[in-house]
């Protein structure tokens, strides 16, 4: 399988590591993107700080952090998990969630990548789906709300 090159960011845009520095921007975009599924901020200090996990974002061209996405291979050999991607809704429609979804996977190193979305958030399925993840199974009452989880994956070849 040829992987495609990564989408690329639209002007003024920038990608880069994200740290712990970032913490309290990355806890208040989670909350705009997901008001009722953000991960509290001791949360994303843990994804922040363990080794191996891919924290990547996006800054728009007024330097604001703007776009995050965390993936981690944990400890399948042959899987990962993207665990949050989110862009704030005024820059959606961009191309940034796919930019970041496409260099997060381009990292992990993993023939098998999944991810678990609401089932109502459909603007996230189409780019996912768009990126060539599948439904593979939905999680009835997956959150807090009471809400299903579809459990999506990509196969993305030989690490």
């Amino acid at each position: 399988m040829t992987a495609l090159p990564p989408p690329s960011l639209p002007p003024g845009y920038t990608l880069r590591r994200a740290t712990l520095r970032d913490l309290r921007a990355l806890h208040r975009l989670e909350r705009l993107v997901f008001p009722r599924d953000a991960y509290p901020y001791f949360d994303l200090a843990l994804l922040l700080l363990t080794p191996g996990v891919i924290n990547l974002k996006i800054a728009a061209p007024d330097r604001l952090l703007v776009a995050f996405v965390c993936a981690t291979r944990g400890l399948a050999r042959d899987r990962a998990w993207i665990v949050t991607l989110g862009v704030s809704p005024a820059h959606q429609r961009r191309g940034l969630g796919a930019a970041l979804l496409a260099r997060a996977e381009a990292r992990i190193g993993r023939p098998c990548v999944r991810l678990t979305v609401r089932e109502s958030n459909l603007p996230a399925i189409r780019l996912y789906q768009r990126a060539g993840y599948a439904v593979i199974e939905r999680k009835v009452g997956y959150y807090r709300d009471g809400e299903a989880g579809l459990v999506m994956e990509k196969r993305l070849g030989s690490p």
